[in-house]
C-alpha cells in the first residue's frame, strides 16, 4: 500500500498529502464545533430552565402573595364594616376572602418549596394572619349584630396595629418576590444573550469554515486538478512538448509527476512511432512501386513473348505435321513434347496477359446486371458442361456497380472450377447463391466436388499455386489469384468456407452501391 507522504518529499506541512490535509481538518473543525455546540446546549438549557423558572414560579408567586394580600384586604374590609354597622351583608366580602386566602396560602406553599427565604417570609404572614384572624376577625365575624359594634369598638386600635404589621409583611414579601422575579428576569436575559452570541458565533464559525475549506480546496484541489487538467488537454490536443504542471499537496504533485513521466513516454513513443510510420511509408511506396514495376513486366513480358511463342508453337505443330511417323518413334516423342510445351506456355502466357491486365486495362465502372453475366458465361461453358452432365441452379442475381469484362472473368473461373474438379462417380451439382448483408451482396457458389482441404483453403488463392498434376487437372493455377484480384480491385473479399465439407463452396462479396471501398481499390491496382 502506498505511504501517505511520497517518497522522496521533505518533511512538514509541505509533505502533507489531500487525505492528511482533509483529517487535520476535519479533526480541528470537529473540534471547535463540539467545543460550540457544547456551550451552546448549555446556554439552551440553562435559558429554559431559567424561563421555567421566571415563568412557572416567580411570577405565579408574587401573583399569589399580591391575591393574598388582596383577601386579606377584603377580609379586613368585611370585619371593620360588619362592626361599625352590625349589618351581616358587609360579611360577604369577609368569607370571599377566607376562600381567597387559603387558595393563596396553599399556591404558595406549593411554589415556595425549594426557597427556604420565601417560605420564611409566608410563614411570618401566616403568623400574623393566623393572630388577627384569633383576636379580632374571627370573634367579630361570630359575634351577634347587637354586641358586634362594641365589640369592635373596644378592639379597634389593637386590630389596626395587628393589621398593619400584617401588612408591612406581605410589603416585605412583595418586596422579596419582586427582588426575586426581576433577578431571575436579569438571569435570563444575561443567559439569552449568551445563547444568542453562542449561536452567532456557531454561524460565523461555520461561515468561516465553508469559506475555508472553499479556498482551500480552489488552492490545494480544483486549482492544481485544473492546471494539470489544462496542461494534459494541451498534450493530448497535439502539444507533447508542453511540460505537466505539478502544484497542491504531495500527493497530487506526485499525481503530476506521474503524468509527466508518462508524457515523457508517450513522447518517446510517438516519436518512435513516427519514425516508424515514415519508415512504413517508404516502404510501402516502395512496395507500391514494386508492385507496378512487377505488374508492368509481367504485362510487357507477356506481351512481347507472344510472338517468337507464337512462331515457335506454329513450327512444332508444323514439324508434327510435316515429319510425324518420318522419324523413329523417339524423335515423333520429341516433337509432342515440343508441341505441349508450347501450347501450356501459351496458355499461361495468355493467363497471366490476362491477370495483368486486371485493373489496368478493364476499368469501366458502370451498371452491370450479373444475371446476364452468369448468362453469358454459362453459353460459354455449354459444352463442357454438357459434356460433364453438369446440374446448375442460381438465385437471381443483383445488379452491381463494376467492369463487366472482369465480373465476367470472375464467375467464369468460378464456374470452369466446379465443373473441372468433379467427382467421377456423380454428375456435379453446381448451385449459385446470394444473400444481402447490410451493405454486402453475399454470392456462393456450391458445388459437390472434390473439395479442398482445410489447410489449403487460403493457398489456392495465391498465383500458380496447385494442388493437383497437370495431368490430372489442366490448367495454370492463375484462375483463383485472379477471382481474388477481381474481387479486391471492386471493394470485396473472397474465402473458401471451412464449415462445407461435401464439396467446395467459394463465398465473396461486392458492394451494394458504388463506395470508396472500390475507388480505393482500384487505386491500389493502379
Amino acid at each position: 500500500m502506498r505511504s501517505e507522504r511520497p517518497s522522496g518529499r521533505a518533511g512538514g506541512i509541505s509533505g502533507w498529502t489531500t487525505r492528511r490535509w482533509l483529517r487535520v481538518s476535519v479533526a480541528l473543525t470537529l473540534a471547535v464545533l463540539t467545543v460550540l455546540g457544547s456551550l451552546g446546549v448549555w446556554a439552551m438549557t440553562r435559558t429554559t430552565q431559567l424561563t421555567d423558572q421566571l415563568v412557572e414560579r416567580r411570577s405565579p408567586a408574587l401573583t399569589h402573595a399580591v391575591r393574598l394580600e388582596a383577601a386579606l384586604v377584603n377580609q379586613e374590609t368585611g370585619v371593620r364594616g360588619y362592626g361599625l354597622s352590625g349589618r351581616r351583608d358587609f360579611l360577604e366580602p369577609y368569607a370571599q376572602g377566607v376562600t381567597d386566602e387559603k387558595a393563596a396560602l396553599n399556591r404558595l406553599d406549593a411554589l415556595l418549596q425549594d426557597d427556604a427565604r420565601g417560605r420564611a417570609e409566608l410563614a411570618a404572614v401566616r403568623r400574623l394572619a393566623d393572630r388577627w384572624h384569633e383576636r379580632f376577625a374571627a370573634p367579630l365575624a361570630n359575634a351577634p349584630a347587637d354586641r358586634v359594634v362594641s365589640l369592635a369598638d373596644s378592639r379597634a386600635q389593637e386590630a389596626k396595629s395587628t393589621f398593619d404589621g400584617l401588612r408591612r409583611a406581605m410589603d416585605r414579601q412583595q418586596t422579596y418576590l419582586s427582588q426575586e422575579r426581576a433577578d431571575a428576569a436579569e438571569e435570563l436575559r444575561r443567559a439569552t444573550t449568551l445563547r444568542n452570541w453562542t449561536f452567532a458565533g456557531i454561524a460565523l464559525f461555520i461561515a468561516l469554515v465553508a469559506t475555508l475549506v472553499f479556498e482551500a480546496l480552489r488552492r490545494g484541489i480544483t486549482g492544481p486538478l485544473g492546471l494539470l487538467g489544462q496542461t494534459a488537454r494541451e498534450v493530448a490536443g497535439g502539444r507533447f512538448e508542453q511540460p505537466i504542471a505539478v502544484t497542491g499537496p504531495a500527493d497530487l504533485r506526485q499525481l503530476g509527476s506521474d503524468v509527466e513521466s508518462m508524457r515523457g513516454r508517450l513522447l518517446k513513443e510517438l516519436e518512435f512511432s513516427e519514425r516508424s510510420r515514415q519508415l512504413l511509408d517508404e516502404q510501402a511506396a516502395d512496395l507500391k512501386r514494386s508492385n507496378a514495376e512487377l505488374e508492368q513486366f509481367a504485362y510487357v513480358a507477356s506481351h512481347d513473348l507472344q510472338e517468337p511463342l507464337r512462331k515457335v508453337s506454329s513450327f512444332t505443330q508444323l514439324l508434327q505435321r510435316r515429319y510425324g511417323g518420318q522419324l523413329d518413334e523417339r524423335a515423333d516423342q520429341y516433337i509432342a513434347f515440343a508441341v505441349d510445351g508450347a501450347n501450356r506456355m501459351q496458355v499461361l502466357i495468355n493467363d497471366l496477359l490476362a491477370f495483368s491486365r486486371v485493373g489496368r486495362v478493364h476499368n469501366d465502372h458502370a451498371e452491370v446486371e450479373l444475371d446476364a453475366v452468369v448468362g453469358r458465361v454459362l453459353d460459354n461453358l455449354s459444352v463442357v458442361v454438357d459434356e460433364s452432365g453438369a446440374e446448375i441452379t442460381r438465385d437471381p442475381l443483383p445488379s452491381v456497380v463494376g467492369d463487366a469484362t472482369q465480373l465476367g472473368m470472375l464467375w467464369q473461373n468460378l464456374l470452369s472450377n466446379s465443373v473441372k474438379f468433379r467427382r467421377t462417380d456423380r454428375s456435379p451439382r453446381i448451385e449459385v447463391t446470394v444473400r444481402r448483408d447490410e451493405d454486402l451482396w453475399e454470392f456462393a457458389v456450391t458445388d459437390n466436388g472434390i473439395g479442398i482441404e482445410p489447410e489449403f483453403q487460403e493457398k489456392v488463392f495465391v498465383i500458380f499455386q496447385r494442388l493437383h498434376t497437370r495431368d490430372a487437372y489442366p490448367g495454370t493455377g492463375i484462375g483463383l489469384a485472379m477471382c481474388k484480384k477481381v474481387v479486391e480491385f471492386h471493394g470485396g473479399t473472397i474465402r473458401i468456407d471451412p464449415r462445407y465439407t461435401a464439396g467446395t463452396r467459394v463465398v465473396f462479396t461486392l458492394p451494394v452501391e458504388h463506395s470508396a471501398a472500390a475507388d480505393g481499390a482500384r487505386e491500389a491496382h493502379t
